[in-house]
């Protein structure tokens, strides 16, 4: 059975992300194994204060979060597209748990660094506040390849597919209903 991390990147206790997020995770929990992380409950410090240069202490909930991260298989990252990235909570966290040792391992002589989390797949889903041709076409779509070449793809996750939910701000009951009709569709896949 597929073990599947779905993360919940919005920093928001209550927001679309976290119900697109709740929807996937009870439809996809029917055939696979499912863990449901909300960013909003994690409590960890997100500055890397000394990047590199110093090991800095992990918080219990990021010490889970790595084991979450070894135990899965496929991660689906629901996140809010913020001022054309990532809320900050979102990369604090990337900073803090994508640790060399632990998701990847620079080698001497080679610029390239080892992927240790190789092997895993991920999916994200994407809402936005302005129009989805407009983020991706205009803007560029910033997130996506942030998240899909430098963060993810750096340390061997690779990602498989993406949507986009937009603009969700102006969208009316009926339109979020159908968003989440097709988080489940996604979900059974």
């Amino acid at each position: 059975m597929k073990k599947v991390l779905v993360i919940n990147a919005n920093p928001k206790s209550r927001s679309f992300c976290r119900l697109m997020a709740e929807h996937y995770a009870a439809t996809a929990s029917s055939s696979r194994q499912v863990t449901l992380v909300h960013l909003s409950e994690l409590q960890f410090q997100t500055d890397l204060r000394q990047g590199y240069d110093e090991q800095q202490q992990l918080e219990p909930d990021l010490v889970e979060f790595q084991q979450q991260l070894q135990w899965a298989e496929h991660i689906v990252l629901i996140c809010p597209v913020w001022w054309g990235g990532m809320p900050a909570k979102l990369k604090g966290l990337f900073d803090r748990v994508l640790l060399p040792g632990f998701a990847f391992a620079y080698q001497s002589g080679k610029s390239i660094p080892d992927q240790l989390l190789k092997g895993r797949t991920s999916e994200l889903l994407l809402t936005l506040d302005t129009p989805v041709f407009w983020y991706k076409w205009w803007q560029g779509n910033p997130l996506y390849f942030q998240l899909s070449r430098t963060i993810l793809g750096f340390v061997g996750i690779k990602n498989q597919a993406s949507h986009y939910f937009g603009p969700v701000l102006s969208a009316d009951a009926a339109k979020r209903q159908r968003w989440l009709d097709k988080v489940q569709q996604l979900a059974r896949r």
